[in-house]
């Protein structure tokens, strides 16, 4: 099971939000988000937010770090780690079946991710074989598109995808083209435009709260 911080709105939960950080950092680079999604205070939510493990990273001279999957040419398009992404999704997967263990609907789960964590989020949903609330994707793509199963209890899965501008590491069009495949599969998805490079901002944790409260 991989290690993770857990913040809980209150002590009763009924909903669980896993969230998975990008390249190089770790679960705290979201853990203290919680306040600026507006949520309501009834809102009874276990946030989850995941280490990933420590692996070498070929774009950093094989330098290790935590990392959801390899990256091998800045071209993220260019040799994808599929097999990488495949495994680390069973971790992701774990993280969830303890949700379920521990009482929590399935259909009460969102995964959430950054940039790396945003690929593992879309990833790990479409392919999870009982049915989740939803995936959102900030900053992020979908080089797994391919493997998505058509026919899965979660392929018209919700989505949210939020994406900066001015993004110079996932550029915006990368982002397009995940939510080009989702709006022709059928899913409900919204996608969010911001000012912004490789980050995010008030106005996207806003609309990614008001997405939330959907849900849970």
């Amino acid at each position: 099971m991989l290690d993770s911080i857990i913040k809980e709105t209150n002590s009763t939960p009924n909903a669980a939000v896993i969230w998975m950080h990008g390249l190089g950092a770790d679960g705290h680079d979201f853990a203290d988000i919680i306040p600026e999604l507006g949520l309501s205070q009834d809102a009874s939510i276990r946030f989850i937010f995941p280490h990933a493990p420590i692996m070498p990273v070929s774009i950093n001279g094989g330098y290790k770090m935590r990392a959801w999957y390899d990256i091998a040419d800045m071209n993220l398009e260019n040799i994808p780690d599929i097999k990488g992404i495949e495994e680390n999704s069973k971790l992701v997967a774990e993280l969830i079946d303890s949700e379920i263990e521990k009482g929590i609907n399935s259909e009460n789960i969102l995964l959430i991710g950054f940039s790396q964590g945003g690929v593992m989020a879309l990833h790990t949903a479409t392919r999870y074989p009982k049915k989740l609330a939803g995936a959102a994707s900030l900053s992020s793509y979908f080089p797994t598109v391919d493997t998505m199963p058509m026919n899965g209890v979660n392929a018209k899965i919700p989505v949210f995808l939020g994406h900066g501008s001015f993004d110079n590491v996932v550029p915006a069009g990368l982002g397009q083209k995940a939510y080009e495949f989702f709006k022709t599969n059928g899913n409900p998805v919204e996608r969010h435009i911001y000012d912004m490079q490789h980050s995010v901002c008030m106005e996207e944790l806003r609309a990614l709260g008001l997405w939330i409260t959907q849900f849970v």
